[in-house]
């Protein structure tokens, strides 16, 4: 199973990003992360700089960690590609719909996928898909 570090996530962002600047030819996956970078103009100069790698984020000091939250996001378009959990795409649109904007829906998805991860390390128990549908369903409405 791949199992990246930190920091080679936070260098594939970085990658992705420099070669999508430099009209360098991406990878499917690649292309996503770009995507992904390229809807957060807020995080562009922290990817753009080669020290952000070691950089800490934490909630102490009421930072965001730009690195986790594109990461959720590629990890929902990734559950959305395959429909997995069964049932997140039709959740997911229906977001998309009460939001009117697949960038806000997407926040509410990785809102509801934190949570269920949150609970699941909190709970020492596996992450509870049913639970993650739910609270998205509920954030469209569907409920």
């Amino acid at each position: 199973m791949f199992n990246p570090s930190r920091d080679e996530v936070r260098n594939f962002f970085i990658t992705a990003w420099r070669k999508r600047r430099e009209s360098e030819v991406l990878t499917a996956m690649e292309t996503i992360a770009a995507d992904i970078v390229g809807l957060h103009p807020e995080y562009h100069a922290l990817i753009e700089d080669p020290d952000s790698i070691g950089r800490e984020f934490t909630p102490e000091d009421g930072q965001i960690n730009p690195f986790l939250h594109m990461s959720l996001h590629l990890a929902v378009e990734e559950q959305l590609s395959i429909d997995q959990p069964p049932g997140i795409r039709a959740a997911f649109e229906a977001a998309c719909t009460r939001r009117g904007n697949r960038h806000d829906a997407m926040h509410d998805a990785l809102e509801c996928l934190g949570e269920m991860l949150f609970d699941a390390q909190r709970n020492g128990a596996p992450p509870n898909a049913t639970n993650y549908l739910e609270a998205l369903r509920r954030r469209a409405g569907g409920a």
